[in-house]
């Protein structure tokens, strides 16, 4: 079937929708929204990764654009102010920069490699100013993206993202380990291990600096707020398993739901991608009573004083954004080169990464 993307040009484009990827309720109760930074985001952060070195100059001419990935957050943090947005932008594509190549130390067996980088990343995180010449490109990178999300709100705010983002190291190197080792996870502990590779506290972290307000404890932690932060979260991560499974397959992947599902469950293939679209629709579902609590949340915060109603008015455009998820993750599978498997010379090699050993000065 086809559906009508809009934003990412001037004039709607009709964008193939494969049946068993097709989720109408997105396409018609999501509608989507683009900042209107967004091609200034586009063209700033394909110099971005040229200046610093995070692909070859050939890959960002013929693939940046291509890959949409500055289309994804443009679609998600609607309301954030212009150099919240690129710093944003400017991380999210740094993490697909890292996560290939964490894919590709695997595949060319490369653990001692993996691991000067895992411990250098995470010694970048907690002081990005002083790695910000470091000769590896993907740390130096980490470092400038961090530094600038670092800026915008309080000490505290920084340590919990560090904290988060400590924790999706920790947890790429266990993907790291079974993926060498052959081993997949059963659904309930690669369930687990996907809230953090996916990095749901880091995009639900980066609400706040868009939305210009720090969140207390109280809201963050409120029932109706986590659990709508959640959902949004668990779509994106269970869609994007269903839309890379064939990917995922042919590059022997080892964490996907539907592999789980395949391996211990004991579905066929068939099966398992009807079940993967049970829980997706079933996660939609949730969501819009979710979402219609978090709005009541935020309603209950505008008490009258000047304080309740920002903290109102700040819940109401994260959840807004939360919403934006949905619809910008749905058209980004369906627009990026990253998922376009069968147009590869090797299903099992992107064409826009590079295969040689990197950072290993």
């Amino acid at each position: 079937m086809h559906a009508f993307s809009r934003g990412t040009t001037s004039t709607p484009t009709a964008v193939p929708v494969p049946p068993a990827l097709s989720l109408p309720v997105i396409e018609e109760a999501f509608p989507r929204q683009l900042h209107p930074y967004w091609p200034r985001l586009q063209e700033k952060t394909r110099t971005w990764l040229l200046e610093k070195r995070l692909m070859p100059a050939d890959k960002v001419e013929e693939y940046a654009d291509g890959l949409c990935y500055t289309d994804l957050m443009a679609g998600y943090y609607t309301e954030a102010p212009e150099a919240v947005l690129q710093a944003i932008a400017d991380y999210s594509a740094w993490f697909f920069v890292w996560d290939d190549r964490h894919d590709r130390d695997i595949v060319h067996r490369r653990p001692a490699a993996w691991r000067r980088l895992r411990t250098r990343l995470h010694t970048a995180l907690d002081a990005p100013e002083r790695h910000l010449g470091h000769t590896d490109p993907l740390v130096a990178g980490l470092a400038d993206s961090l530094v600038r999300l670092y800026s915008f709100l309080s000490p505290g705010w920084n340590a919990r993202f560090a904290r988060h983002f400590h924790a999706v190291i920790e947890a790429y190197d266990r993907e790291f380990v079974n993926r060498t080792e052959g081993r997949i996870p059963t659904v309930e502990e690669y369930l687990a291990l996907r809230r953090l590779t996916f990095a749901h506290h880091i995009w639900n972290d980066l609400l706040e600096p868009s939305a210009e307000r720090e969140l207390p404890d109280f809201v963050r932690k409120h029932p109706a707020y986590r659990r709508a932060a959640l959902l949004s979260q668990e779509f994106a991560a269970w869609y994007n398993d269903l839309c890379s499974l064939p990917k995922e397959i042919a590059g022997d992947e080892v964490h996907n739901l539907g592999i789980s599902l395949v391996t211990h469950e004991r579905l066929t293939l068939e099966e398992a991608i009807v079940e993967m679209r049970h829980r997706i629709d079933g996660c939609v579902s949730a969501f819009l009573v979710a979402e219609r609590d978090a709005l009541m949340f935020a309603d209950s915060l505008a008490d009258g004083t000047r304080q309740g109603r920002e903290l109102g008015t700040a819940v109401r455009t994260c959840v807004g954004n939360m919403r934006n998820w949905f619809s910008s993750v749905y058209w980004f599978h369906h627009e990026s080169g990253r998922y376009k498997v069968d147009s590869w010379d090797d299903r099992s090699t992107p064409p826009y990464v590079s295969n040689e050993a990197a950072g290993e000065k």
